[in-house]
């Protein structure tokens, strides 16, 4: 098993230079490159010229990939019970208020809670368990909700939030290496429109510091952004 691990690595760097590739080149290497048995995700890291230290320049949002990501995102949608249909029927894949309790004895196999306003109040209990695996429904992140339905459709449908981390550095998925060229290209270029767009106007100096595409386990590509953020 290592002997072929390191065939793979071998392959792997020989193929890899120390350039900044294209956006195009890049998702066509990522494909090359990728040597795990499963439908490997697509990952983008955008480090930005920010400090977050200073909540002006804070850099968050939502993005509707074109495309989606590929993969099922889990729903948990708190709602009170005039919604609970509704949102069950948008997608939700768990309903009620009664997943409270179950939260506080440990459970969070969820990627989403989507909530309504009127139900906020109820999560105080439980915001130290969700805030650390940034679960905790924010309207920021359009988790919080009059319209519940909408939400979990658009969630559903490829909508993904994005937050930096401590470092300035936002990590997203954008796709899956079986997706075709096309499709990770449409996807990459939409989210980094939506993160050019997000720019705090305090944000001094180089916005875009670098980006790097891999895939699960793959070694990051880094990109010529300058070819396609104007896109």
């Amino acid at each position: 098993m290592s002997k072929k691990l390191t065939k793979n690595k071998k392959k792997v760097i020989e193929k890899i230079s120390k350039k900044k590739y294209s956006l195009e080149k890049a998702i066509l290497l990522i494909k090359e490159i990728n040597f795990v048995k499963f439908d490997a995700s697509v990952d983008i890291s955008v480090h930005l010229g920010i400090d977050i230290r200073f909540p002006n320049q804070m850099v968050r949002g939502t993005v509707s990939l074109p495309h989606g990501t590929g993969k099922n995102i889990c729903i948990l949608a708190l709602v009170p019970k005039d919604k609970e249909s509704e949102s069950k029927k948008a997608g939700a894949d768990y309903v009620g208020l009664n997943y409270i309790e179950k939260i506080k004895s440990g459970w969070t196999k969820i990627d989403v809670i989507v909530a309504t306003p009127s139900v906020m109040n109820q999560l105080g209990s439980i915001g130290k368990i969700l805030g650390p695996k940034g679960l905790m429904p924010n309207p920021k992140m359009e988790t919080v909700s009059v319209n519940p339905e909408k939400s979990i459709k658009e969630i559903k449908s490829g909508k993904i939030a994005f937050k930096a981390d401590r470092y300035g550095i936002i990590h997203a998925s954008v796709g899956r290496v079986s997706f075709s060229h096309q499709y990770l290209l449409d996807n990459i270029v939409e989210f980094m429109k939506i993160i050019i767009r997000n720019k705090p106007s305090a944000s001094k100096g180089s916005y875009i510091k670098s980006i790097y595409l891999s895939s699960t386990m793959s070694y990051g590509l880094p990109l010529d952004f300058k070819s396609f953020v104007n896109k």
